[in-house]
């Protein structure tokens, strides 16, 4: 498959007045968001990441690198979750037609196109072509924010019975109740008899002791 390209796609103007089309506005985010990316050489950035992964010549040519990760871009900032609500989205929306380049009488991108050069292009690219938008958008100053850490370790909370001592003992909060349920003549070696007594217990644990 051959690579298309931002230049492939541009189109003559239509031979009559403009007055006679209908003209809609771009929406404000995504026209400044075009114009950064535009002055800083986004379409060709992302032709030279990608083309070695298409043939040179042979085969029919490819959704534009320039337009895939546009419409990976919208459907980030639109919180669509899929390649098909991309699709939709982009095909129902004057602005997002702009925003791709596309003509209002353009068939735009598919879900299936969209698909296509995801499972062609690496995760190197990818990771590649994102910097290169956050980097852009930083040095304009058009992004801020703070720093998010995602921490997804799963941890016992500091008030799990399972880590709770008592004071004057040091005895653990299953050894207590190995003690009680050798008090009530159950096999205290069974971890599970153990937890079972604790559920259906109907005095628990008062805080203070």
């Amino acid at each position: 498959m051959a690579m298309g390209t931002k230049r492939a796609r541009q189109k003559q103007e239509a031979l009559f007045y403009a007055s006679e089309r209908v003209e809609a506005l771009g929406h404000p985010f995504y026209e400044r968001l075009n114009a950064v990316l535009n002055k800083a050489g986004f379409d060709a950035f992302c032709e030279e990441q990608c083309r070695r992964f298409y043939h040179r010549k042979l085969g029919r040519p490819s959704l534009a690198p320039g337009v895939y990760f546009r419409l990976l871009l919208i459907g980030f900032f639109e919180g669509i979750g899929s390649e098909r609500g991309i699709g939709w989205r982009v095909a129902d929306s004057f602005s997002l037609r702009r925003f791709l380049n596309y003509g209002f009488e353009e068939a735009t991108p598919d879900h299936v196109t969209i698909s296509r050069p995801r499972r062609l292009l690496d995760e190197a690219v990818h990771q590649a072509v994102f910097t290169f938008v956050l980097t852009e958008v930083a040095r304009r100053g058009l992004l801020k924010g703070k720093t998010v850490g995602i921490d997804a370790t799963t941890l016992e909370a500091n008030a799990a019975m399972r880590s709770i001592e008592r004071r004057d003992t040091g005895e653990s909060y299953m050894q207590y109740l190995r003690r009680l349920a050798a008090e009530a003549g159950l096999d205290s070696t069974d971890d599970d008899a153990v937890r079972r007594m604790d559920r259906k217990r109907k005095k628990r644990t008062p805080n203070e002791e």
